[in-house]
């Protein structure tokens, strides 16, 4: 059993950089703004307050635009993302973090505090950061 000393957390290895983009925007728009690749997603902002975020991934993107032969300059980013996102506290442990991804099947979340995105969480991120900066 961990005490509490060696749990690593959400917010530990989370990726703090991340780019938040309009819906309404199209795919181009969307790509030409976008700073971090390194996250391989897009955060859809909310509208307003009432609200949800969404997440545009590169990978919907190659497989509803690449793939279909569609124009980037033509689909708008709401017509392609997931949305509500599903997302992670900050203190959630990685271990249930990495069993909440897998149970759904995606391999990255915004980590949300407050109602606001503080960051993104991914698989990756986990196993390189948590399990070996962290042991």
């Amino acid at each position: 059993m961990r005490d509490e000393r060696n749990i690593v957390r959400a917010r530990d290895v989370m990726k703090k950089n991340f780019d938040l983009i309009d819906g309404r925007m199209t795919v181009m728009e969307a790509l030409k703004t976008m700073n971090h690749i390194e996250s391989k997603s897009l955060i859809v902002n909310k509208r307003h307050d009432n609200d949800e975020y969404g997440i545009l991934m590169l990978s919907d993107i190659a497989k509803y635009v690449l793939a279909k032969d569609r124009s980037p300059n033509r689909v708008n980013v709401y017509e392609i993302m997931a949305k509500p996102v599903l997302s992670v506290d900050p203190d959630m442990d990685i271990r249930y973090c990495a069993r909440f991804l897998e149970r759904f099947g995606i391999t990255r979340a915004p980590v949300i505090e407050n109602g606001e995105i503080i960051g993104i969480v991914s698989l990756t991120d986990m196993v390189l950061k948590g399990l070996v900066q962290f042991e």
